[in-house]
């Protein structure tokens, strides 16, 4: 399988003077777990993710006052929607990551998420059978 296979649109994008809390607002109520930050400044899109918001938070930071582009990680890792998801996988493990922006070309056309992933691998391309806890064999 393909990461465009396992793919999420992008349904929640913020800009990097938004807040930490318009961020968190607006990835819940799309019960999403990263929003993809578009910036004009920068060559690329940039990535906020729940990791972020709750280091802030557990660092004592005002979610009121803190802002997005101050949270953003660096040295991003795109993927390519052509790319095998186990191609994906190996780099967000190498790389401590959970998402992953998808790109077509230049175009942005997705998120990937290890959740993801493991959706596609346990519901369609599992090598094996998945034995759910509590459910008969």
């Amino acid at each position: 399988m393909q990461v465009r296979d396992g793919m999420n649109e992008i349904i929640v994008t913020v800009g990097p003077n938004h807040t930490l809390r318009e961020a968190a607002r607006r990835m819940t109520e799309a019960e999403v777990g990263a929003a993809v930050v578009i910036d004009g400044d920068q060559p690329g899109p940039g990535i906020i993710t729940e990791r972020d918001l709750l280091r802030s938070s557990g660092n004592g930071e005002a979610i009121d006052d803190e802002l997005v582009r101050d949270h953003l990680a660096t040295n991003l890792v795109y993927a390519a929607a052509d790319w095998s998801l186990e191609l994906a996988a190996a780099q967000m493990v190498s790389g401590s990551f959970r998402h992953v922006i998808v790109l077509d070309g230049s175009e942005v056309v997705g998120i990937l998420s290890m959740r993801d992933i493991v959706r596609c691998w346990t519901s369609e391309g599992a090598g094996c059978e998945v034995q759910v806890p509590g459910e008969a064999s």
